[in-house]
């Protein structure tokens, strides 16, 4: 049984440093000037912001772990989450179209050898193209080893068949990691891991799917039929797609974690205004105690989930392996339940004002229903909190 080490994290210091400070202000107000001022449009046009993400890129906000000697600034899993929390604070929707390429490039990063980084790393840096992380399917989500795509080997190339489903920024990628079965009969070790350019014959954008929230991201479907790629894309040997799936997600899930935390600040910001402006019964409905409360409790758990995401980075950071895990769950779990409640909350100290659209909280309360099912479920948190607390170490 693992136990759950309440000084894991001693010697942590919550003060940030001056760059960290500068990082977090640069991208702050990048969210409050440009993202802010377009976030119901693209939400209601369901509008790719090509605009927005092109500025991001310019001023270094995106591919922040890319390596410097790739032209990155090869940045931490803590520092990625201090940009990450403002974009989101900003829009999740268009927060999401920015960071999605640590998700899309990070199987390269953890995995790729040192040709292939040098092949798809550097143009990331270049300019403001997309990747992609495709692993969802029509009927394999949580259930990754339920995956259907195929990856045939035939002589220096493989031949890839398949669906793929739920892929953000598909429709607008350059590339995308595409995981198949390279072995159809070995479940989740018959698993292997692609590099695939979207453009390549056989490549199909099926469907851009309408979403209830986070609607400024492009989530699309896509087919793959009879689709060539040379064996230098594979990452990885043949039956590794598990595993470079799990680790990616493992690195990328406190920054999805705080996204939930940087749309849940935001309606706590928008409740805690308004529940001073308000007056009812000749007092601002925040001396009301229900209200009081209400406002109290969504303090007090969005600093809770800001602190497990900063947990989680640093043992990421400092090679803490399966406590990462451990760690990255409790973050995502607690941290998207929370961004659920404070924003449905938030609609609540509005009252009528919150369920209309002319005010934020209600794009908000739809933006945040998203952390608890993409890049593994709340429900999927669980079982990964459960299997590492039963499971022994070693």
């Amino acid at each position: 049984m693992v136990a759950i080490d309440k000084g894991t994290a001693a010697g942590v210091s919550f003060a940030l440093t001056e760059e960290q400070k500068e990082l977090r202000a640069l991208a702050h107000t990048f969210a409050e000037r440009e993202i802010r001022p377009h976030e119901a449009e693209c939400d209601a046009e369901m509008r790719h912001p090509a605009d927005l993400i092109a500025k991001a890129h310019e001023l270094g906000l995106m591919n922040l772990h890319v390596p410097a000697e790739y032209g990155g600034l090869g940045l931490s899993a803590f520092d990625g989450l201090l940009v990450s929390e403002e974009l989101y604070w900003g829009c999740s929707g268009i927060g999401t179209s920015i960071t999605a390429n640590g998700l899309g490039s990070g199987p390269v990063l953890l995995f790729g050898t040192q040709e292939q980084q040098a092949r798809w790393l550097p143009p990331l840096i270049e300019s403001p193209i997309l990747c992609s992380f495709a692993l969802s399917e029509p009927g394999a989500g949580s259930d990754v080893a339920a995956l259907r795509s195929t990856a045939v080997r035939d002589g220096d190339e493989y031949v890839l068949n398949g669906s793929k489903t739920f892929i953000t920024n598909a429709g607008h990628a350059e590339w995308a990691v595409v995981f198949a079965k390279t072995d159809p009969a070995a479940g989740r070790r018959g698993m292997s891991a692609f590099v695939v350019e979207m453009g390549s014959a056989g490549v199909t954008i099926e469907k851009h799917l309408e979403k209830m929230g986070q609607r400024a991201t492009d989530t699309s479907a896509f087919a793959l039929t009879d689709v060539r790629v040379p064996v230098e894309n594979r990452l990885g040997e043949e039956g590794d797609g598990f595993k470079i799936a799990m680790a990616t997600l493992d690195f990328t899930r406190p920054g999805t974690a705080i996204g939930a935390v940087g749309v849940a600040q935001a309606a706590y910001e928008h409740a805690l205004e308004y529940s001073k402006e308000r007056v009812t019964f000749d007092l601002p409905i925040a001396m009301h105690q229900a209200v009081g409360f209400m406002v109290a409790d969504m303090a007090t758990e969005i600093q809770a989930s800001r602190l497990l995401c900063w947990q989680a980075a640093w043992m990421l950071d400092n090679g803490m392996g399966r406590e990462a895990t451990l760690y990255s769950s409790f973050a995502k779990r607690f941290a998207a339940d929370t961004a659920m409640k404070v924003t449905t909350d938030a609609v609540q100290v509005l009252g009528g004002y919150g369920y209309i659209k002319e005010y934020p909280v209600e794009k908000l309360m739809r933006d945040a229903k998203l952390f608890q099912i993409y890049e593994g479920t709340s429900q999927i948190q669980r079982l990964v909190i459960a299997r590492e607390i039963f499971t022994p170490k070693g």
